[in-house]
């Protein structure tokens, strides 16, 4: 008899454990949702959020590294020299238009480049007395590489606004990422041509935020169903 107790004993604590532990990656499942909810929020800001205040681009950015979350997205200043010029197809701009763009490698210094979005493929011939020992000023909006190709790489073209794309084509040490120009100027003379704004970005986290919530309901109504019988049967042997 007294083993039967023990053995019935143990069984129920090994239920317990077995039950309450259950419930316990169900709401722990919830808190990740949670967070995930949080930081999809959050990157859907950084995102589409540009900094206004114009700094250095060499103060935030380095060559041969990726650039850091907070670089992406601010408005930099930088002068140079242009040294190439590519199209880049099939980009889309901020109101959703396909089209070719210009997209130029600045030299900055003696080492150092990046490239640079000057407009419109169809408009790249409206500065036609722009050489390479002009030194150009810019101001624009830094922006992280993109990621997948739009067309293929050849002689003048390049696949995707990133400056992987053309680390064989040039011996100079390049920036991560791009700059969309806003203004160009030589000799206080402003570059006059249409300035293309940026395609809105989405949040690398997929799903929606409301989405993630209910996810987190879900999560812990489920860890209630997991409690609920035990405790119902206690409470109606009792």
């Amino acid at each position: 008899m007294t083993q039967t107790r023990s053995n019935s004993l143990a069984s129920r604590i090994a239920a317990g454990v077995g039950v309450v532990s259950i419930a316990a990656i169900f709401f722990s499942l919830g808190m990740w949702q949670l967070d995930r909810a949080a930081a999809l929020k959050a990157s859907l800001v950084s995102a589409t959020t540009v900094d206004e205040k114009v700094v250095a681009l060499e103060s935030i950015a380095a060559t041969n590294s990726l650039l850091t979350p907070d670089a992406i997205n601010r408005m930099v200043n930088l002068s140079g020299h242009y040294v190439a010029s590519y199209r880049a197809p099939d980009q889309v701009d901020g109101d959703g238009k396909v089209g070719d763009w210009e997209v130029a490698l600045l030299q900055v210094g003696t080492e150092k480049g990046i490239l640079v979005v000057r407009g419109l493929w169809s408009e790249r011939l409206l500065n036609p007395d722009i050489a390479q020992s002009m030194l150009i000023d810019i101001v624009g909006e830094l922006r992280a590489h993109q990621d997948g190709d739009r067309a293929d790489n050849s002689p003048g073209i390049i696949s995707r606004l990133d400056s992987a794309v053309i680390v064989g084509a040039t011996d100079l040490d390049l920036f991560d990422g791009y700059i969309l120009a806003r203004t160009e100027s030589h000799d206080g003379s402003e570059l006059v041509r249409t300035r293309l704004s940026a395609e809105k970005l989405t949040s690398r986290i997929p799903g929606f935020y409301w989405q993630h919530l209910s996810y987190v309901v879900i999560w812990w109504l489920m860890a209630a169903v997991v409690l609920y019988p035990p405790l119902y049967r206690r409470r109606v042997a009792s």
